[in-house]
């Protein structure tokens, strides 16, 4: 019998709606916004990239077929895009503040919150 391999869960600061750049991969260089995060698999779903072809029949889907299905992308090989610098596409880190008893995120490279 196999172990089952633990899975570290990144902290990842990204949420749905982030637009981001994909770094490493078969789609480097893309820009797209994220439809989903899957916290406990590290992982995003971006819009319009990584489409699943293939779809086995299933309750929703009795036929099956090929099927364009958004497939997720791991989290460390997309950086999100720097609100300011949008049109230079410029990816920044994210960083937090604390204003009023609030946490905000901010981008480490131009210091402006995330909206």
């Amino acid at each position: 019998m196999k172990k089952a391999k633990a899975i570290k869960i990144l902290d990842s600061k990204l949420k749905k709606g982030d637009k981001v750049k994909v770094i490493a991969g078969k789609h480097k260089g893309t820009v797209a916004p994220i439809i989903k995060v899957l916290r406990d698999k590290n992982r995003v779903v971006l819009e319009g990239i990584t489409m699943k072809k293939h779809q086995k029949p299933s309750q929703e889907e009795k036929e099956g077929g090929i099927i364009d299905v958004p497939a997720p992308i791991h989290i460390s090989n997309v950086m999100i895009i720097d609100g300011k610098n949008a049109k230079a596409k410029k990816v920044s880190r994210l960083g937090y503040v604390f204003k009023d008893d609030k946490k905000i995120r901010v981008y480490r490279k131009s210091g402006s919150e995330v909206n």
